[in-house]
């Protein structure tokens, strides 16, 4: 009989991650540059006023609420499939991003996108050892932090929200938690000074939803209750000596929430009014399976 390792599967506690929220002063700007540049599809049901928009990217998403902008201290990793294509999009919004700090650029195995406001997204081809099955979506948010205290994060991770987590030390140290299936957030260690931190946040669902929160309460790290189903918290604290290590906060949503993997609609963005073909206009989420799953075993 064939056996398997069953703890490649294990997730821990955290099971998805759904958002990361950023404020930006122009709508506009930001549909030319998530919508008509990357190629995402802002969602048709919910937040389409001009004081909110949220973009879908697979099962995840941009939350892009009009403020004051802020910028993600580091960067998001992005699976968008067709990097030529993603080129061709991005080339032309230029002109119409002209005055902002809008930029791209190629690299050997990413093209890392700044949005108007400063935001930087690497955005990468479908990579079945690297991303699993996503084809479409956001495997990782990676931070930068200040030096000793990726160790600290690590603990934090482990003991308080109860996921995995683990330090390298490979292109520098790193923390890298698991908080999904095929997803991370990521703590790499720099020299250089963090700005301040200006109240983006991800999203986060997890299954144990009042352990969490009474180890953070404990701590008075709890810093909004927001309903039956939400809270958030910001700073990441060394949970030995109480030392705060670095600041993002963290919507935690539990499994019960109303929007708990709500589907979210993705449109083929190569398809066009002169090219349109019936059947082509949704974007797949996933990988072939041929790509990824080993051949099914044969069934007695």
């Amino acid at each position: 009989m064939k056996t398997f390792d069953r703890s490649t599967e294990d997730l821990g506690n955290s099971i998805h991650m759904e958002h990361v929220n950023v404020q930006i002063p122009d709508q506009r700007l930001a549909t030319l540059f998530y919508v008509a540049g990357l190629g995402l599809t802002r969602d048709p049901y919910l937040m389409v006023s001009d004081n909110n928009m949220w973009v879908n990217a697979g099962r995840t998403q941009f939350h892009l609420p009009t403020g004051q902008p802020q910028v993600l201290r580091g960067h998001t990793g992005i699976v968008i499939p067709g990097r030529a294509a993603l080129l061709e999009r991005l080339t032309a919004v230029r002109k119409r991003l002209a005055d902002t700090r809008f930029d791209f650029r190629e690299h050997n195995d990413y093209v890392e996108a700044i949005c108007p406001w400063g935001n930087r997204l690497r955005c990468y081809e479908p990579d079945a050892e690297r991303f699993g099955r996503i084809a479409l979506g956001i495997p990782y948010v990676e931070f930068d932090v200040p030096p000793e205290t990726v160790d600290g994060i690590v603990a934090f991770y482990r003991q308080i929200v109860d996921v995995p987590a683990e330090a390298t030390n490979g292109d520098g140290k790193v923390a890298r938690v698991m908080i999904g299936k095929n997803q991370h957030l990521q703590f790499r260690e720099t020299e250089q000074p963090p700005p301040d931190f200006d109240g983006h946040h991800i999203a986060i669902y997890v299954v144990n939803f009042s352990g969490p929160h009474g180890r953070l309460n404990e701590r008075n790290l709890v810093s909004q209750e927001d309903n039956p189903y939400q809270y958030r918290f910001r700073d990441i604290a060394d949970p030995e000596t109480g030392r705060k290590l670095f600041t993002i906060e963290h919507e935690v949503r539990s499994v019960s929430h109303p929007m708990f993997m709500r589907p979210l609609v993705n449109r083929n963005p190569t398809q066009n009014n002169r090219n349109y073909a019936a059947g082509y206009q949704e974007s797949p989420l996933q990988i072939e399976p041929e790509l990824y799953d080993p051949p099914p075993a044969t069934m007695m």
